[in-house]
């Protein structure tokens, strides 16, 4: 992408011209206008700052060139990874360089040395994914590591979840490269004391001798008032200099200093063996208490984690669809906290002899399934890998899970990981619960028990002044324990805006006084990140809250139901609140979310990013009218609307939801573009459409109309609309099957029935043929048919789409009235009757249909396992690789499509880990969008469609902007299911009849 300079920002002549001066030197992406920078204001913290301008460099001297320049204007610099950070370290209001999108190379890998050299915008577990196939990987893996950059890891001395075995970030940092604020590059390694090798400038070769000196001269001081835990982030890692032995690492200085001495260039890392076996002990116990207690006995069994779980955690995660079979097969009872007690020896063997040695542990502490509440529990053993990663996910989920709250108050980070020794944690948790009660909260509490470093956060609403000052006593209280303990009060996530402050009263005034002195020496101008480790403002200072002391949400006319949520538009404020920023929605790979991220990397264009601009919007914090404003648009442009953060977003945002509220806002005020009325109308200009078939059709012939039509309609040229036929799908009757068959409701959705008829007969013929008496009803009144609504909600006309679903209630009701099942084959038609109908009626028969509403798939499945389907089928195939509706995995409607195709004899089914297929509905037509669909496809599934040999294998998709998306892309053909099925049908039909004829006669 060219430079950029969106919209120059108003408020400041000097900003415009810095931000006029940064785009003439620097072909990255350069951000100044009101939206970008309120993307980058926030990160995981509750903390917001609106920075003068966001620069995304394209390559590491373009980062330097823009610390160069902001440096020459007198402007600060926060280096930015995944913006992940809970205490406030990525924001400030100078500019923002974001290392993400394109500095994150592996630049070097000494696989027999177990080495390796990144640059710092490289995310951990794309990190990990290439070490992988050379059996090694980088084990810091805090729970983000799906969206955490090593730069960000390094910067907040990391710690994860394994650090039992394989240390901190410091322990597994080996050297760092990096700019001083003057542009100084060098090079921070292990160094002698007398620095006599020591390779470098004299500059250089002062900073270090200064730093050694510091250590030298402080060494008394830092044994005395640094905590004796080994989850001690806070401050600067002034013990690295101190003369323990010949050398130190002055890397490990580097670590833990949130960007606020060197700008980091390069990561030098030392790297483990992959863990080959594990093995884990869920220990459930009837008492918090309790369980806190057992931790320290429970690490003499030297396992490589014992993760906490509480009560809370486990009641949120049984009403999130990802988390609720895992926590199902995992927990028995209902415990008070559970510990995951993780073995990961070389031989599997030795993990379950320590299995079995945590059970009799267990019951040699006195507990029992048996046992009363306070001594009841027990250990449930896993050893199967599939539901071993489930619990991983849903224990790194930890901080979403707790985040998905629907109400006012979350829970918040500020005493989020103060850590204690193990035999005062019992005592510390229970005595922080008091805290808490006193000052009328609660908390909860979850993570790395092994290591005493508890993620605890009271409940508050920090909108409120009262919360806001309970949080304040809160902190002092709870800082003070851990002072008594001996503990740190910062134990993994780092400083930042929440814990710097309290810096004096931890390690005392002449510590902190060396901290400033290590922050001038490196930085004396204070252009790194200032406010962060020292001098930083006081915590509670509202001014720089995400939640402002006058932030306020006017009333908004919503159109569909958010009554889940608290706040105005009906709720539609708390859902969009619901956001954290802790950047799920920022993967590279697993699940769905978020399709467009992946293809471009921008901030823009990820869940996260667009949850803040929807807030900042409805806030009036980005000017007028800015809900509906054009930079709205753009910013939800790429939105393919795949509902996949419904599902994979651990707070629940729904950003497909939520744009439909955006498109309704927008239609309200700006009226309809002819793309918007021709996609949003197609169920009411079908029939004629296929009655004048050859004449609708001729803009796929004429490049002249092709041409026309991007101009005029902004629908791609290089795109074939599907086709128009004259033969749509119009059953000369109601009902079709058996008289005593069982009955079922056949949905015959507007795309199936006026451009791929097959699909809709092949259902019918398996239906048919399983034994089933099929309806298919007709509108009550008119001659159309049905319609689910679904274009009129892609294009924000969500009155009309009522109206659609209003007449599809009508004749479907009765059925539903009477327990009879409505199957679809488009998920994205049938789902809407499980999600938007909901949204729009809460009426009976609305919710009746709703409760009834099922995928083909999902429809056959549920009569096999209930013993009703008798299908003969014959085989047709070798192999079928499956492509997954973004619609059918948001709903967990997926599975029965691999079950039902296992049905077929000798079909091997092969499912495309793909993310959206990058046509959804309109998306992949516009002109400018079609790049983009096509970037999203080529991730992962044209390329695996490709792979396919024609000769052998069925490519399946349910979905008919699949099926577009696959044809045009590889000019392979994909099936929907109910054809395979009907395929396998008429081979056994073929093989009885040939059967039949070769009989021999015996008349």
């Amino acid at each position: 992408m060219a430079a950029e300079v969106a919209g120059k920002s108003p408020e400041s002549a000097e900003k415009g011209g810095l931000a006029a001066r940064l785009a003439r030197e620097i072909k990255g992406d350069v951000l100044f206008d009101r939206f970008s920078r309120g993307r980058y204001a926030t990160d995981a913290s509750f903390y917001q700052i609106m920075p003068a301008g966001v620069v995304v460099p394209r390559t590491m001297d373009e980062a330097l060139l823009a610390l160069a320049i902001a440096r020459d204007e007198g402007r600060k610099v926060t280096p930015r990874g995944g913006g992940t950070s809970q205490c406030g370290q990525t924001v400030n209001d100078g500019i923002v360089v974001d290392l993400s999108k394109h500095l994150n190379r592996i630049l070097s890998l000494d696989v027999e040395g177990r080495t390796c050299v990144v640059e710092p915008g490289i995310v951990l577990d794309d990190l990990n994914r290439q070490l992988k196939k050379h059996g090694l990987w980088f084990p810091v893996d805090v729970s983000t590591a799906s969206r955490a950059t090593i730069g960000g890891m390094a910067g907040n001395n990391s710690c994860g979840g394994r650090s039992l075995r394989y240390g901190t970030m410091r322990d597994n940092t080996l050297s760092m490269e990096a700019a001083l604020a003057d542009g100084t590059l060098g090079r921070y390694g292990e160094v002698s004391r007398d620095l006599s090798d020591l390779n470098a400038s004299d500059s250089a070769r002062a900073l270090f001798r200064d730093m050694l000196d510091l250590g030298a001269r402080e060494a008394d001081e830092i044994a005395a008032r640094f905590p004796k835990v080994q989850r001690r982030v806070g401050g600067y890692n002034l013990d690295a200099l101190v003369p323990r032995n010949a050398r130190n690492n002055m890397a490990h200085l580097l670590v833990g200093s949130e960007g606020t001495l060197a700008f980091t260039t390069k990561v030098e890392l030392k790297l483990w063996p992959v863990i080959r076996n594990k093995a884990l002990g869920v220990c459930h116990f009837g008492s918090f208490y309790e369980a806190m207690d057992a931790a320290q006995h429970l690490v003499k069994l030297k396992p490589i984690a014992v993760e906490l779980v509480d009560r809370t955690m486990l009641a949120l995660g049984r009403d999130i669809a990802m988390f609720a079979p895992v926590i199902s097969a995992a927990i028995k009872g209902d415990p008070d906290a559970v510990l995951v007690v993780e073995f990961a020896e070389e031989d599997q063997a030795d993990n379950l002899l320590r299995l079995k040695q945590l059970s009799e542990l267990m019951s040699d502490l006195g507990f029992g399934w048996n046992n009363d509440r306070r001594k009841w529990g027990g250990v449930v053993e896993i050893t199967e890998p599939a539901l071993q990663s489930g619990i991983a996910d849903f224990r790194a989920a930890g901080l979403n899970v707790m985040m998905s709250m629907k109400q006012e108050g979350k829970p918040v980070s500020f005493v989020e990981d103060c850590a204690v020794p193990l035999p005062h944690l019992a005592d510390y948790t229970a005595r922080l619960n008091e805290v808490f009660a006193k000052h009328g909260t609660s908390g909860t509490m979850y993570a790395h028990a092994s290591e005493g470093c508890l993620h605890v956060r009271p409940v508050l609403n920090l909108k409120l002044e009262k919360d806001v000052k309970a949080m304040r006593a809160i902190a002092e209280e709870a800082f003070a324990l851990v002072r008594e303990y001996k503990g740190s009060h910062s134990g993994e996530h780092g400083d930042g805006l929440v814990r710097s402050e309290f810096h004096e009263t931890m390690f005392g005034e002449r510590l902190v006084a060396d901290f400033r002195e290590v922050k001038q020496r490196f930085d004396p101008d204070g252009t790194l990140n200032p406010g962060k480790i020292v001098d930083a403002p006081r915590m509670d200072d509202r001014s720089l809250f995400r939640f402002k002391p006058d932030y306020r949400v006017g009333e908004l006319k919503t159109k569909l139901d958010w009554s889940a949520y608290p706040g105005a538009g009906g709720g539609f404020q708390g859902a969009v609140e619901m956001c954290n920023n802790n950047g799920a929605c920022r993967k590279l790979e697993g699940g769905v979310m978020c399709p467009s991220y992946r293809a471009t990397r921008n901030e823009k264009d990820v869940t996260r990013g667009r949850a803040n601009s929807l807030r900042l919007a409805i806030s009036g914090q980005l000017g007028p009218d800015a809900l509906s404003s054009d930079e709205m648009m753009e910013t939800l442009k790429l939105c393919v609307s795949c509902k996949a953060c419904r599902h994979e977003c651990p707070t629940g945002v729904d950003m497909a939801k939520m744009k439909i509220e955006v498109l309704a806002a927008r239609a309200a005020s700006h009226g309809l573009t002819l793309r918007d009325r021709l996609v949003g109308y197609l169920p009411r200009y079908a029939g004629l459409a296929s009655r004048l078939a050859p004449l609708a059709n001729l803009r796929n012939r004429s490049p002249l109309l092709r041409k026309l039509f991007e101009r005029f309609a902004g629908i791609s040229a290089r795109r074939a609309l599907p086709a128009f036929r004259s033969d749509v799908f119009a059953p000369a009757t109601e009902v079709v099957g058996p008289v005593d068959g069982r009955e079922v409701v056949l949905f015959a959705d507007t795309f199936n029935r006026i451009y791929e008829r097959e699909n809709l007969h092949a259902a019918l013929r398996v239906l048919v043929a399983g034994g089933y008496r099929v309806h298919l009803p007709k509108a009550l009144s008119g001659s159309r048919p049905l319609c689910c609504g679904r274009t009129f909600l892609s294009a924000g006309l969500v009155d009309e789409a009522r109206v659609e679903l209003d007449r599809l209630v009508a004749a479907f009701a009765p059925f539903a009235a009477r327990g009879v099942p409505i199957v679809g084959l488009e998920p994205s038609c049938l789902l809407t009757l499980r999600d938007e109908l909901a949204s729009l009626r809460k009426d009976d028969d609305a919710k009746a249909i709703s409760a009834h509403a099922l995928t083909f798939e999902e429809f056959l499945v549920r009569e096999a396992e209930a013993g009703r389907l008798q299908l003969p089928l014959g085989t047709i195939a070798d192999k079928a690789v499956v492509h997954g509706h973004c619609h059918q995995k948001s709903f967990g409607a997926f599975k029965p499509v691999e079950q039902v195709l296992r049905l077929v004899p000798g079909l091997a089914v092969e499912t495309i880990e793909s993310s959206c297929c990058g046509m959804a509905g309109a998306f992949g037509y516009g002109a400018d969008t079609y790049d983009a669909s096509i970037e999203m496809a080529e991730l992962s599934l044209l390329p695996a469609v490709r792979r396919a040999d024609p000769t052998t294998t069925l490519i399946v998709a349910d979905g008919t902007s699949c099926r577009h998306q696959i044809h045009d892309g590889t000019k392979r053909e994909a099936l929907h299911v109910a054809r395979v099925l009907a395929m396998s049908l008429d081979r056994t039909e073929t093989n009885s009849t040939s059967t039949a004829a070769k009989e021999p006669s015996h008349g």
